[in-house]
C-alpha cells in the first residue's frame, strides 16, 4: 500500500509534461490524496475496532488495486485526480486496521508494533518513488509496467488477508455510531497524544514536501532532468528515516522525540543552505541528516503516544495520529505549490523548512518542559498518561 503512495511522486512530472500543468496543479494532484485518505480516517479509521481488522483490510486492498487501474488508463488530470482520491480513500481505510493489527499481533516479550507503524511508511514510500524513477528512466511502457503489477499485487495480497491473517480485534459494540467523523483519542493517551502533535506537524510536512516538490526542485534549482536522480531526495529522506526509526528500538519514546527533533532541525537547516548553493550532493547530505531526523522523531512520538493503549482502542488512537500526519502532509505542500508558481522554488522551500524548524523545536521544548513537571510532582499526583510517556 505504501509502494503504491509513493510511486506517482517521479511520476508527477511525467504527467505534468505529458498533461500541461505546472506545479501549483501538481501539488494539487498531490493533495487530494491527502484528503481523501483524512476522510477515510475520520469516517472508518476505527471501524476495525467494532468489525475486526481482516474485513476493513481486505476491502482497502481491493479499493487500492483499482485506485491502480485508475491510474493505468489515465489520459488527462480529470483521471489522475480521481485515482488519487480513489487510492486516498483506501491507504485511509488501511491505515488504523493494518497499524492496529501489528499492536494486536507484536510479541509481547519483544513489543514492535510501534515501530513497525513508524518505520512502515518511509520504507513503502522510498521504494515506491525509487522503483518509479527507475522505471520512467529505463523502461518503455513505465506506467503499464509499474501499475500493473501493483493492482496484480494488491489483489493477491487481498486474497491472502482474507484467507490467512488471524483476527486480533477484540470487536467492540457500536460499529454505525463510528462512522460519524471524529478523532477519537482515548483519555489515558490525550496528554501524550498533544506533546507529539507538533513533532506530527514537523516531520510529515517535511515528508509531504519532498514527495510532491523534490523532483521538481532537483530540475529547476539545479537543472538535473534524469527522473532516477530526481528521486534520489526522496530516496534520501526515507531510507535514512527508516535507519532512524529501526535505531529506536531500546530507546525511550520521549527521548527519541527529541534526540530526533535536534537531528532534524540540523538537517533542514543544513537543507536551507543547500538550496543557495549549486551543490547536489550538500542538498542530498541534509536530506540524509532531515530523514534520519524525521525517522527518530516520528519513531519516538509513536512510542510515545500509543504506550498502554488498550486492544479496542487502538486503530481509533491511530487513526488520530495520522490525522493530523496527514494534515501537515497535505496543506502545507499544496501551499508550497501554489507559493512556487509567485516566488520560485528555491525561496519557497526555504520558508518552508524554516517553519519546519519552528514546530521542531517547538515539539522539543513541550516535551522537556512535561517531563520536568512530571518528575517535579509530589508522589502519587503523577498522571496517568504522564506516567505511561515516562515509562516508554
Amino acid at each position: 500500500m505504501l509502494i503504491a503512495s509513493g510511486v506517482p511522486s517521479p511520476l508527477y512530472r511525467v504527467y505534468a509534461e505529458e498533461f500541461g500543468f505546472g506545479s501549483g496543479l501538481l501539488t494539487v494532484v498531490f493533495g487530494v490524496y491527502a484528503f481523501a485518505l483524512l476522510l477515510a480516517l475520520l469516517v472508518v479509521g476505527g471501524l476495525s475496532d467494532h468489525v475486526g481488522r481482516r474485513p476493513v483490510i481486505t476491502a482497502a486492498l481491493v479499493v487500492e488495486a483499482a485506485s491502480m487501474v485508475l491510474f493505468l488508463v489515465a489520459d488527462g488530470v480529470g483521471w489522475l485526480l480521481a485515482a488519487r482520491i480513489v487510492q486516498g480513500l483506501a491507504t485511509g481505510a488501511i491505515t488504523g486496521a493494518f497499524g492496529a493489527a501489528l499492536l494486536d499481533l507484536q510479541d509481547p516479550d519483544r513489543p514492535r508494533g510501534s515501530l513497525a507503524n513508524a518505520a512502515s511508511p518511509a520504507l513503502g514510500l522510498a521504494l515506491g518513488a525509487v522503483g518509479a524513477g527507475l522505471a520512467v528512466q529505463h523502461l518503455p511502457s513505465p506506467t503499464a509496467w509499474v501499475f500493473g503489477a501493483l493492482t496484480t499485487i494488491c489483489l493477491l495480497a487481498a486474497v491472502g488477508i482474507a484467507l490467512f491473517l488471524p483476527e486480533s480485534s477484540p470487536r467492540l459494540p457500536g460499529a454505525a455510531a463510528s462512522f460519524v467523523p471524529r478523532v477519537a483519542v482515548p483519555a489515558p493517551q490525550r496528554r501524550a497524544f498533544w506533546l507529539v502533535v507538533p513533532c506530527l506537524l514537523a516531520t510529515w510536512s517535511l515528508g509531504g514536501l519532498y514527495a510532491s516538490l523534490a523532483p521538481s526542485v532537483m530540475a529547476d534549482v539545479y537543472r538535473i532532468d534524469d527522473h532516477a536522480v530526481g528521486a534520489l531526495p526522496i530516496l534520501a529522506l526515507n531510507v535514512f528515516s527508516l535507519a532512524g526509526s529501526l535505531s529506536t528500538q531500546r530507546v525511550a519514546g520521549p527521548t527519541a522525540m527529541a534526540v530526533g527533533g535536534l537531528v532534524l532541525v540540523a538537517g533542514v537547516t543544513g537543507t536551507i543552505a543547500a538550496l543557495s548553493t549549486d551543490s547536489v550532493a550538500f542538498f542530498l547530505a541534509s536530506g540524509v541528516v532531515s530523514g534520519y531526523g524525521f525517522g527518530t522523531a516520528f519513531a519516538g512520538a509513536m512510542g510515545t503516544v500509543t504506550a498502554g493503549v488498550e486492544p479496542g482502542r487502538r486503530a481509533g488512537l491511530l487513526a488520530a495520529v495520522f490525522t493530523f500526519s496527514y494534515l501537515a502532509f497535505s496543506l502545507p505542500a499544496i501551499a508550497a505549490g501554489i507559493a512556487a508558481t509567485q516566488i520560485g522554488l528555491g525561496r519557497t522551500a526555504e520558508v518552508y523548512g524554516a517553519v519546519v524548524i519552528v514546530l521542531t523545536l517547538v515539539s522539543v521544548v513541550g516535551l522537556t518542559l512535561d517531563r520536568r513537571r512530571t518528575a517535579a510532582a509530589p508522589v502519587g499526583t503523577v498522571p496517568a498518561e504522564s506516567e505511561a510517556v515516562l515509562t516508554r
